[in-house]
């Protein structure tokens, strides 16, 4: 994060798909790095099982002092939360140690009178109009005036799901509903997909398949196996799992990079954004 245009101070929310080290070493180095910022506002963390234990003890052991509070809530349990203009849903997924992918969906988005129906009912513009964009009910003339039937949304809310290892796709079955994208580990390429089973991972086609039949207008593939080079000019090439993915899905595809930036429109369409600290929303 030092190297992005984003802040420790304003950070809502961790979330942690699994407890293996490269996707949990980083973070009390992170935390340490937020106290040094003098944060003080609490900070929500979402993880399985074990993850709490073991920062503790990483805290207690190098006398790491914190600033503000730390919320824990064990993914195991974890039902839905509200963090900023989201809610977080989260799943279970297939690796060698318990994983979850995160659903991050828009859950404050601006409402509009809906001006048809309120005209033909003739219903006067002022305060009811009000009354219904703020989400609340009006008793007009003996009838109630239900805000969800007379008003709409500025734009459909936006749904991104992010998940951790995983080697079967279709545990995403519950959340992948309304998607506009999914971001989904592609550790191997299709002539690795045995070693993939072996250890737990996905490979390119595999998940490209999946977005395709649940059409998925865009997926991110990212942790790859250091095996693939990205140099297309490499024996083994990034370009292989990125060629196996297009031939499966038809959607936009994007293979991650470190410090990529992503944006999803409110039509939700994703683009990559090369100048984050200019476009960064």
């Amino acid at each position: 994060m030092l190297y992005t245009p984003l802040s420790l101070n304003y950070l809502r929310v961790i979330c942690i798909t699994h407890i293996h080290g490269d996707h949990c070493y980083g973070l009390p180095g992170l935390l340490a790095s937020a106290g040094m910022n003098n944060r003080k506002d609490p900070l929500t963390i979402i993880a399985p099982e074990g993850i709490k234990q073991w920062f503790e003890a990483t805290q207690a052991f190098t006398k790491l002092y914190l600033p503000f509070e730390l919320h824990f809530i064990e993914a195991e349990q974890f039902d839905s939360i509200e963090i900023g203009q989201f809610t977080i849903t989260a799943t279970a997924l297939s690796h060698r140690v318990p994983s979850f992918a995160y659903c991050f969906e828009e859950s404050t988005i601006r409402m509009y009178p809906d001006i048809d129906k309120l005209e033909q009912l003739n219903i006067p513009r002022g305060p009811i109009w009000g009354e219904l964009v703020r989400g609340n009910d009006v008793e007009y003339q003996g009838q109630t005036l239900m805000s969800n039937a007379f008003t709409k949304l500025a734009h459909p809310p936006r749904k991104a799901i992010i998940c951790g290892d995983n080697d079967t796709p279709e545990k995403l079955d519950s959340l992948i509903e309304g998607a506009h994208l999914l971001v989904h580990e592609s550790t191997y390429s299709e002539a690795m997909k045995e070693r993939a089973g072996e250890v737990g991972h996905a490979y390119s086609s595999q998940v490209a398949s999946y977005a395709q039949t649940k059409q998925i207008p865009s997926l991110i593939l990212t942790h790859f196996s250091p095996r693939y080079q990205f140099s297309p000019e490499a024996e083994v090439s990034i370009e292989q799992i990125r060629q196996e993915a297009q031939t499966a899905y038809s959607g936009h595809l994007f293979l991650a990079h470190d410090l990529a930036h992503y944006r999803i429109d409110r039509a939700g369409l994703v683009e990559e954004v090369k100048d984050a600290k200019d476009k960064n929303e």
